[in-house]
């Protein structure tokens, strides 16, 4: 976890924060990992999935306080005056775009801290000076302020709210599901890269990571979600889900759950949890912002 404090330095771990508006929402592309145990040939797994039909779905139910409406406020500008930094208020600065900041974002609602984590959203095109100055030198987002320290790294941050603050767990106590959900968060780099190498591509790339979705959510059979139960990995792949499927489905043609039923039963059930649904961003901006950034002419 990335963390500052005065004449602290600064760790950096693999990317999972959002540096400006073009590059640091781009997955970076990373060797692909293996799950042994339960990962199936993407031909073994196409056969299979032809035979399969989709199974119930169970909805979750998570704390009374994940039906706090907020009012979200307006994202701060080099124009913008400082919080008072420091004061002893937990504060979650994060950019409304940004699918690294989304995750932590989403763990907040989730955990019913909208309370205890004050939101700070940043402007990336016009970010104010002091929030590298004063708050957190890497000037990336998110970023999280509490007991006087500035922790960043998304993967990091969402651990963290977890095990630091009051609500409802967010990682299993079975020590199988727990290996199996630290085997899923180390992969979800490869995954984005994976996707994104499809973009100007074939979608050959594109097929084996979803598949490879597939098959892992066809592991636990007592719920929708990667384990089972709705976790913070499924919060780790959610904003970049959200992104792809609209994008893949408008300019590839590319229907992401086609011959994949536990995706999009997830899918499904990830639309349901309003800790998530508070977070998600217009899919026209996403497809939009993706044209952009992977289509337009070089």
């Amino acid at each position: 976890m990335a963390t500052w404090t005065l004449g602290s330095s600064i760790g950096v771990s693999q990317p999972s924060s959002c540096s400006d508006v073009s590059l640091p929402c781009i997955p970076f592309s990373s060797p692909r990992l293996s799950f042994s145990s339960i990962i199936i040939s993407p031909l073994k797994l196409q056969r299979q999935v032809s035979r399969r039909t989709a199974r119930p779905v169970i909805s979750v139910k998570m704390s009374a306080a994940e039906a706090f409406q907020e009012v979200l406020p307006p994202a701060l500008t080099s124009a913008s005056e400082p919080p008072p930094i420091f004061d002893g208020t937990t504060r979650l600065y994060i950019s409304y775009t940004c699918p690294y900041a989304q995750r932590v974002w989403i763990t907040r609602n989730c955990k019913g801290l909208q309370n205890k984590i004050q939101l700070v959203p940043i402007n990336l095109r016009d970010r104010p000076s002091w929030y590298k100055e004063k708050v957190y030198p890497p000037n990336k987002v998110p970023a999280l302020e509490h007991n006087n320290e500035v922790k960043g790294e998304s993967l990091d941050l969402i651990r963290y709210i977890d095990s630091n603050f009051e609500g409802p767990s967010l990682f299993p106590e079975d020590q199988g599901r727990r290996e199996f959900a630290e085997e899923l968060m180390n992969y979800v780099n490869s995954f984005r890269g994976s996707v994104v190498s499809s973009f100007k591509g074939d979608r050959n790339e594109a097929d084996v990571a979803f598949d490879y979705i597939e098959s892992a959510l066809s592991k636990y059979g007592d719920g929708p979600f990667f384990i089972g139960q709705f976790s913070l990995v499924d919060i780790a792949y959610a904003p970049f889900i959200e992104r792809y499927q609209p994008f893949l489905l408008e300019v590839k043609t590319y229907d992401i759950t086609a011959g994949r039923p536990k995706l999009a039963a997830w899918i499904e059930e990830m639309n349901k949890i309003e800790g998530y649904q508070q977070t998600k961003g217009d899919p026209r901006e996403h497809v939009d912002n993706f044209k952009k950034r992977f289509l337009s002419p070089s």
